[in-house]
């Protein structure tokens, strides 16, 4: 895949999981917020320990989803496949977009499940796009070796 294609592709994945960071943390917010106004406990855990760690979930996941948008962010900028490191946040990244897509169809709905999809397919494209095929194509243009002699 050319540069003409994958640095924008990677710019919009990041933007779109910079969105996503943003929405987690606003939906897991609210459901801390009726969570703790509700005066209810689950099996003896009080609403005020529900409601925290539902903030807590909510911001460590938004954390990581800036992380990878931050990767992406700088494989678009860098025009340079992502570290190993990178590249398995990525992978768990996609991971996750597709457990969740599959549980969000009997849940959410469809519209739910093509959104996760999208999602799921931009980190994937960009996966593929600064892939080994990609270093490869750059040490192609150099001279080649000459063969090693015993």
């Amino acid at each position: 895949m050319s540069t003409v294609v994958r640095r924008p592709v990677a710019f919009v994945t990041a933007i779109v999981l910079f969105v996503e960071a943003v929405g987690i943390v606003v939906i897991n917010g609210i459901l801390a917020t009726v969570v703790k106004n509700q005066d209810m406990s689950l099996a003896g855990l009080e609403s005020a320990a529900m409601s925290n760690g539902t903030w807590a979930m909510g911001g460590a996941f938004g954390l990581y989803l800036l992380l990878c948008g931050l990767v992406l962010l700088l494989a678009g900028i860098r025009d340079r496949a992502p570290g190993r490191i990178g590249r398995i946040a990525l992978i768990t990244c996609a991971v996750v977009h597709g457990v969740l897509g599959a549980l969000t169809v009997g849940l959410v709905g469809w519209a739910a499940f093509a959104c996760l999809t999208v999602v799921l397919g931009l980190i994937v494209l960009t996966l593929v796009a600064y892939g080994p095929e990609a270093a490869d194509r750059s040490t192609d243009d150099a001279e080649p070796s000459a063969p090693a002699t015993a």
